[in-house]
């Protein structure tokens, strides 16, 4: 990425936030991760300046906090503001889901086997992340349907700022080879768009994040000190 002069500032600047930006998604940069100016910009073949600009954009979408001493860090979230996150997305995401198979068409049908068939292609080749955007965009599929594209865009914060708790989640079924669980919701969701049923299809979706707040409550259920840091 390196900054030439016939670039446009702008450019640049974009590219080393969506660079920075895929790395904490990816679980590269994790929670906690200190995000040195510096050595970023030698790393990315940029200047200061846009990785500075990065670091704030970052910050606005919630993936990064900053402090006059330690600077940019990757946020980690506790599991209080998680079930937070969490409560708001089963909010918006059963309605989303509600309004978005009312109105899913043959074309975004045919595109949810298409994400479901690259999640699957995924979790094969034990890519949690890669798993997780089909998972992400298979969703988006469905809700986009609905018409509200405000209501999409929400959502899709909310998804960036709980990525490394999905993140962590994907990997440890991964690891423990318990595969079924990453797939059943979506495919829940699928049967119940074509059947028409909006109700199961809301049902499925209050089910799946029902489920992850439950695992978050467990955490906040355990000892303090036997809670992930």
């Amino acid at each position: 990425m390196t900054e030439t002069a016939g670039e446009p500032g702008v450019r640049i600047g974009d590219q080393v936030f969506e660079a920075m930006q895929a790395k904490i998604l990816s679980g590269e940069y994790p929670s906690g991760h200190r995000l040195r100016i510096r050595q970023l910009a030698a790393e990315l073949g940029t200047s200061v300046m846009p990785v500075r600009e990065s670091i704030a954009r970052l910050e606005e979408v919630g993936l990064v906090e900053t402090s006059p001493h330690r600077g940019g860090v990757v946020k980690a979230f506790t599991a209080e503001e998680l079930l937070q996150i969490y409560a708001v997305r089963l909010l918006l995401e059963t309605e989303a889901t509600v309004n978005g198979v009312a109105g899913l068409d043959a074309d975004g049908r045919a595109r949810l086997d298409e994400e479901f068939t690259a999640m699957e292609s995924a979790l094969a080749a034990g890519d949690a992340s890669t798993y997780l955007d089909h998972d992400e965009e298979l969703l988006a599929t469905i809700y986009s349907a609905g018409g509200n594209p405000v209501l999409v865009d929400t959502i899709r914060m909310l998804w960036l700022r709980c990525r490394a708790y999905k993140l962590v989640g994907a990997r440890r079924a991964l690891e423990s080879g318990d595969l079924p669980p990453l797939l059943e919701h979506q495919r829940r969701l699928m049967e119940a768009v074509d059947a028409g049923d909006a109700e199961a299809a809301r049902t499925a979706a209050e089910l799946s994040l029902s489920d992850a707040i439950e695992r978050i409550r467990s955490v906040l259920d355990r000892p303090e000190g036997n809670r992930p840091g």
